[in-house]
């Protein structure tokens, strides 16, 4: 099994979930997304897809609605969970070998950036709000 990727700031999941798409480090792909992007604090949607798109992957979004839910756990799906008391920005994961890479695992016991730690995760920390899904 492939290693996580930590987010390293706060608003860095979508950073670290576009690293592991393309198996490469956080930096390098901060380095890719340039330095505006790595320090925004907001990675949209529209901005994700046509990015992971230009870097060489084939990626469309989907709102998320109850018929589409079972579409989500395909390989390589990358989920931006709606923003709630414990993620107020949402957050974004990426499927990988049946499990949520979760870039910020222990952000709910510890919110300090400094002492972030990612992981894998059975289960969504949140409900999903968009989809990017890979096209095969």
């Amino acid at each position: 099994m492939r290693r996580s990727i930590t987010q390293e700031f706060e608003f860095g999941c979508g950073i670290a979930c576009f690293a592991f798409a393309h198996n490469i480090s956080y930096e390098q792909a901060a380095l890719k997304l340039g330095r505006k992007q790595a320090n925004s604090s907001r990675f949209w949607v529209k901005d994700f897809v046509t990015t992971l798109n230009r870097s060489g992957l084939d990626y469309r979004a989907i709102y998320v609605k109850q018929r589409l839910r079972r579409r989500i756990y395909a390989e390589g799906t990358i989920v931006l969970i709606r923003r709630s008391k414990n993620y107020p920005n949402g957050h974004y994961l990426i499927r990988h070998n049946d499990l949520w890479m979760d870039p910020w695992i222990n952000m709910r016991a510890n919110s300090s950036i400094e002492k972030a730690s990612s992981g894998f995760r059975r289960r969504l920390p949140g409900t999903p709000m968009y989809a990017l899904l890979p096209r095969v």
